[in-house]
Formats: C-alpha cells, structure tokens, sequence
C-alpha cells in the first residue's frame, strides 16, 4: 500500500470532476482552477496510478479501463469524506440559504409544487428551487449529484438510486360539456371519439411517438391493448395543460391522471369523467443520488416535500390553498449508535 501521507488527497476530486466532464477546461471551470493546475493534477494522476485515465479520441477526452473502475470507487471516498465533515449542529431551514435543483414532470410540478411552495415559503424563504424539465437531465447528472431530486413517473431507475412513492394517482377523462359522446359515455363511445395523449415518463430528451407502438404509449393503451381495442390519437403532447386546455374543443378527449384534472375543476369548459375501462394506477416517485443521503438540507427538502404530498390527499388537490402542512422538525446530524457494555454472570458452583 502506498504511503497515504505521500498522497494528495485533492486528487481524488479531480479525478471524479474530470471523469464527469470528460474535459480539462470544464473540469477546471468546475473547480475555479486554472487550466494549467487542471493539467498539472491530471498529469499527476496518471503518475499516481500509472495509467492514462483519459484517451483523446474522436469522441473527445475518453475514461480508460482503469478510470471506469476507479470511478465508483471514487465517489465512494468522497461520499464518506463528504459524511464525516458534515456540521454537527441541527439543520435551520429558517436560516438556509440554498438552490434546490429538481426535476420535475409537468404533472408533479402542476399538482405538487404549489403546496410544497407555500411549505417554503413559511418554512424555508431562503429556499430557491430550480425546477428542471424531464428532457433537461439524464440518470447520470442525478447519480453525479448535479440534480437534487427526480419527481415523476419512471419505468425504470439506477438500482442505486434511493426512491420513495409519493402517491398513487387514477385516470379520468376531461372534455367538453359539448362533446356528443357525453350523451352515453361508454367504451363504445370513448373509442369513437378523437383523442389527445399526454405522457412525458422517464428523462432525457425525448424522440417522436410511434402511434402503433402500444406498449411504449403508456398505461392507458397498454390497458386497451388487453381488451384488444385501441383508441384514435389525433394529437400527441408533452404538456398537461396543453393537453388539458385542448380537451376544451368539443371534438377531443383527453385522460390523464385524476390529480391533473382537478386544476379544472372550476373551468365550465369541461367536465371530468370516469375512464370506461379499467387504467391500473401510476405512481409519483420521488428518488436522489446515493451521495446526497446523509445531507442535512437534503434530507430536510425531502421530508418537506414527502410530507407535503401526503397531506394532499387521496382525492387531489382539495383547495385552491392546501392546508399548511405540520412543521417539519430540523434535520439532526445521525448520532453515533450507542454501545452497551455486557457483564456475564460468573457460573455457580
């Protein structure tokens, strides 16, 4: 083992900055350094582990073999250095003064973040969030820790990842008090009409619908496909209240989750109907990287925003101004476990 005290232990935030970047200049920008002291800690990087790290390549700067596997390791160290210097004293959101960056579907951000606004505005008026489209990050900017909290529906997520259900939402129907398929609002009528999908899972940018693809469209007609029937799309959005202030033409139809449709529960131009058929609930998921879970203003906006979502409701948002959540407790430091010392018994005779 090398001697640790011959060693800088800097590097190790160089090495996972410039792992992340791919690119000495950003990398430098990253941690205001100069290019050259960029250079230079790469150059004796490579030294200390007698590899190249990095590759120019026709894609650019490209992590070796070796830097792949020190990676994770990497962010391992950092993680624990990042815990054990962590303050002592309790967390003050009265007091804190942060940016908050989370991404959030248009869907978390109409029906959630109202309410969890007010929280902060109470609790927290320091408190800045960036809230953060699906297609404005990737699984990797969230496991790098760039992005505080993913808000949303997901087919998939980093094993890694630490996720909490916020919810579990139904489907309802919104359209026109004027649509001619209100008069018997069934299956048979839900499939004559023209319909408006809406639906943004997942992240990263998003690529243009195959409208035969039935699996990828999503809960809705996937639970068709199982009665063998299939709807007529005629418009296809990314935005809920577009998708929503659409469904006001007496020709269109959208459904969505049931949360949603109460933001219109005041607009005469719709009405809001059961689906016809059986739509299996979607959940919200709230999910971090694995770096960011011992942190003390972390773990406060997560419980703020966990509570915050629960006191909602099962039925949606129940007034235009939701009921003040109870006051979130500061965040403590973990305490160490404490140890109990155990006597035995001398044996009888």
């Amino acid at each position: 083992m090398k001697n640790l005290n011959r060693i800088d232990l800097n590097l190790l935030v160089y090495l996972d900055v410039l792992l992340r970047e791919c690119n000495v200049t950003q990398a430098a920008n990253q941690l205001s350094l100069s290019q050259p002291a960029m250079s230079n800690g790469l150059r004796r990087l490579r030294a200390l582990f007698n590899d190249p790290l990095l590759v120019r390549t026709s894609d650019g700067m490209t992590p070796t073999a070796r830097a792949k596997e020190l990676e994770p390791l990497v962010r391992d160290i950092l993680a624990g250095v990042d815990r054990a210097i962590q303050p002592t004293s309790d967390f003050d959101p009265s007091t804190a003064n942060h940016v908050i960056r989370i991404m959030a579907s248009d869907y978390a951000e109409s029906t959630l973040f109202p309410a969890v606004m007010q929280q902060l505005r109470e609790l927290a008026p320091g408190i800045t969030l960036d809230i953060m489209t699906p297609s404005d990050v990737s699984f990797l900017d969230v496991e790098r820790g760039k992005i505080d909290l993913v808000i949303n529906r997901f087919d998939q997520m980093p094993q890694s990842f630490h996720q909490i259900t916020l919810w579990k939402d139904s489907f309802s129907c919104l359209l026109s008090p004027d649509n001619p398929i209100l008069k018997n609002f069934d299956l048979d009528a839900y499939l004559s009409a023209n319909h408006i999908w809406v639906s943004k899972t997942g992240m990263g940018v998003g690529v243009g619908v195959d409208p035969d693809d039935v699996q990828r469209l999503g809960w809705v007609d996937s639970a068709l496909g199982q009665l063998k029937k299939k709807r007529r799309i005629r418009v296809f959005t990314r935005h809920y209240q577009a998708a929503m202030t659409l469904a006001e033409q007496n020709d269109l139809i959208v459904t969505l989750p049931t949360r949603a449709t109460w933001l219109k529960r005041d607009n005469p131009r719709v009405v809001v109907k059961d689906v016809p058929f059986k739509v299996p609930a979607m959940e919200l998921k709230m999910a971090w990287s694995p770096l960011l879970q011992h942190n003390l203003a972390h773990r406060w906006i997560r419980q703020l925003v966990t509570q915050t979502a629960r006191e909602l409701g099962p039925d949606g948002m129940e007034s235009a101004t939701p009921k003040a959540t109870t006051a979130i407790k500061p965040a403590k430091s973990p305490k160490p476990a404490k140890t109990k010392t155990v006597r035995k018994r001398a044996a009888k005779p």
